[in-house]
């Protein structure tokens, strides 16, 4: 096991790549399945949730293969087995998605529930219902299993936006006979990669970047190679920290375009960046003030599917709240246990009065003291890392497995911006 010891007060300062978005990867990785021909993946962060979800292929008896830094050539072309190992499902939440493509590869998939960040209930519902629509039988009895003869297209709605439900019908339905119709579909950055990916192995997708998806199915895809996006949570993140130390980074390989949501949630902070062409720039010196919405009323930071703020920023949003001047309204919406993790920065110092499961008003500027604290989650982890880079004194940080699931080198990048924060075993 490993803790990071982190020493407070010290801003950041320098130049960052952004790696490859975390939940693009999965469901590229996952899709492999659906040809038996070879895929190029490119852009891939090196992370425990990649490493988790290229194991499951190896376990399935796909060759997984290095084709340079951040590349992986896949090859299904030899499966022996719809069953995924129990000790790998459960350490991630993205093995559900490997459900839509075994099924649609091999016509059955056998799996025990996932696991993944305890930030409540985690409905697996919309998966169930996208994929019986297409023609899928499901049986629950400890495990999952998923048996198909003919996946046959249709019209289906979803009863939520659900990322990883979405994807798990976008890839049972380009193998199944006819046309089907994905309404209320969730949009977001990482759905559209994986579209792409899928027409470049021969698939017809359309409605890309929209909540309606038209697919016409085919009998067969292609290997392809393909390049993933930036990951926008991680460079959020890295705006977050920038702002919060009173540092000023610049964030290479970004896409414009994601940040337009984020743009405005931070916007509310009084944090503003540059962007040239694909780089982003948090500058020094900003007046980190609340800017009060109209009528002086304290102003909402609430998460929403895309191209709403994304949810797993609220974490961070509410850390960089603490130093910021005014009060603001955190308004986490779509997991009821993601804000517990508050209690610790209360017991850091913070100003944070938890409303309920989903709601927590912010009073800032605060000052930090540190604190031995624990990763609950990928995002509240990173926040943590943040808090304690804020503090007053040395903290520890324990779990970080749970941020290295979704953070590539942490401490080594964060080192090169100035950080003081080591890696120790335990």
């Amino acid at each position: 096991m490993h803790q990071y010891h982190v020493e407070g007060g010290f801003p950041v300062k320098g130049t960052i790549q952004a790696n490859g978005n975390k939940n693009a990867a999965l469901p590229c990785i996952a899709a492999s399945l659906l040809t038996e021909e070879a895929v190029i993946l490119h852009n891939i962060p090196d992370i425990e949730d990649t490493c988790v979800m290229l194991s499951v292929l190896k376990a399935l008896g796909a060759s997984v293969e290095p084709a340079g830094v951040h590349s992986w050539k896949i090859n299904t072309h030899d499966i022996s087995t719809s069953s995924i190992p129990a000790e790998l499902s459960k350490k991630i939440r993205a093995s559900i998605l490997f459900a839509g493509p075994l099924v649609a590869r091999t016509g059955k998939a056998i799996m025990p529930p996932p696991g993944g960040d305890v930030i409540g209930r985690r409905r697996i519902d919309t998966h169930f219902l996208a994929l019986t629509e297409l023609g899928v039988h499901i049986d629950i009895d400890g495990n999952f299993t998923f048996t198909a003869g003919k996946l046959a297209g249709a019209d289906i709605f979803l009863d939520e936006m659900s990322v990883t439900a979405t994807e798990n019908a976008i890839m049972a339905a380009v193998l199944a006979e006819g046309q089907t119709t994905i309404t209320n579909a969730a949009s977001e950055p990482h759905i559209q990669d994986l579209c792409r990916m899928l027409n470049c192995m021969g698939a017809i997708i359309s409605g890309t970047g929209s909540n309606i998806l038209y697919i016409t199915g085919v009998k067969k895809l292609h290997g392809c190679e393909y390049g993933i996006g930036p990951d926008y949570m991680e460079i959020g993140s890295f705006i977050g920290l920038a702002a919060a130390t009173r540092g000023s980074i610049t964030i290479t390989g970004i896409n414009p375009p994601d940040m337009r949501p984020m743009r405005i949630a931070f916007g509310k902070l009084g944090i503003r960046w540059d962007i040239d062409q694909n780089n982003l720039t948090v500058p020094l010196n900003q007046e980190l003030r609340v800017n009060t919405d109209l009528g002086s009323m304290i102003p909402k930071i609430d998460d929403a599917p895309w191209p709403g703020f994304p949810p797993d920023l609220t974490s961070i949003m509410t850390v960089v709240s603490t130093q910021v001047d005014g009060t603001v309204l955190i308004f986490e919406k779509m997991f009821e246990s993601r804000m517990f993790f508050v209690d610790k920065l209360i017991s850091m110092g913070a100003r944070i009065t938890l409303c309920d499961p989903h709601r927590a008003v912010v009073s800032g500027p605060c000052i930090l003291h540190g604190d031995n604290l624990v990763s609950p989650d990928v995002r509240a982890g990173m926040a943590m890392v943040i808090a304690a880079m804020i503090a007053h004194g040395e903290s520890t940080i324990s779990n970080v497995y749970q941020i290295e699931r979704g953070y590539e080198h942490l401490v080594e990048r964060l080192q090169q911006l100035g950080a003081h924060i080591r890696k120790i075993d335990v």
